[in-house]
């Protein structure tokens, strides 16, 4: 693609976004692997070393939570010393700005969260918070980690219990129903859905795009890979989320500023939605 046809397409976005008053971001991994967090399915994705079944199901870690702890500590890492990129922020600042009613994210690292999104629908949970499956208590993911060198698995610190699990989504568990809910409730009520570095191969996760392109609703993709919404998508941007991101939030903020589109009179979250995590 020239660089001619690339300004145009990002044009083309800016001005489908600078119109939008209740627009949804869905984003996927791909955001997240700019701040230096692995994706899962990438060319360079942890499914590609490892079987998912084996080390990331519900049942590989009840049969053996030692082990799904030992890979847990060595993506911790990354986790730890994330922090949101310009990818992160433009989305917030399109929330902030009235463009998007907020962002349905497939990750489970809080960066969204870090980022400013106050309208935050965690599809498969959050991995800053550790649930212990024996007593329901809950406890800090950082502390939980600081205790690895001396015991693995690591215990619940109330029951002592050896089933302490990161609150994300393993094969084999369903989606948190409440977040389910929120997801297609904004997709179904959503004036454009800009999908962010997802490949879109998980679901039903996947179906919340998808129920908004059925309705007609204007599509925007951003990814470096291509997805199997391409051939639905009104404006298909190629390239790395944190680099495409600030150049579209910086087209929408000057047309808004030049008055090319009317300013949104809607609040961010003001239908009162709150977060779900």
């Amino acid at each position: 693609m020239s660089s001619r046809d690339e300004e145009g397409d990002l044009g083309r976005a800016a001005e489908l976004t600078a119109r939008a008053r209740m627009g949804v971001a869905f984003t996927g991994a791909g955001v997240s692997a700019e701040s230096g967090i692995s994706t899962f399915r990438g060319r360079d994705g942890l499914w590609h070393r490892y079987d998912p079944y084996q080390v990331s199901s519900i049942e590989a870690f009840l049969r053996d939570p030692g082990r799904y702890w030992s890979l847990a500590a060595e993506r911790w890492r990354s986790y730890a010393a994330a922090r949101p990129n310009p990818g992160h922020l433009a989305l917030a600042a399109l929330e902030a700005a009235g463009h998007l009613r907020g962002v349905v994210t497939q990750n489970t690292d809080g960066l969204h969260r870090d980022a400013g999104t106050r309208c935050l629908v965690e599809l498969h949970g959050n991995g800053r918070r550790v649930r212990c499956l024996d007593c329901g208590a809950i406890e800090d993911r950082a502390e939980v980690q600081a205790r690895l060198e001396r015991e693995l698995p690591p215990r619940c610190g109330t029951c002592g219990g050896r089933h302490l699990k990161p609150e994300v989504v393993l094969f084999g568990e369903p989606l948190p129903a409440r977040a389910l809910m929120e997801a297609f409730e904004l997709a179904r009520g959503c004036d454009l859905m800009l999908v962010v570095g997802s490949s879109l191969q998980v679901y039903p996760a996947a179906d919340v795009p998808s129920t908004a392109v059925e309705r007609g609703v204007p599509l925007i993709v951003v990814n470096d890979e291509p997805t199997p919404v391409d051939v639905a998508a009104t404006v298909v941007l190629r390239g790395r989320s944190g680099e495409l991101l600030p150049r579209l939030e910086a087209e929408v903020r000057r047309r808004r500023e030049a008055g090319d589109t009317a300013a949104p009179s809607r609040s961010p979250s003001s239908d009162g939605r709150g977060t779900s995590s």
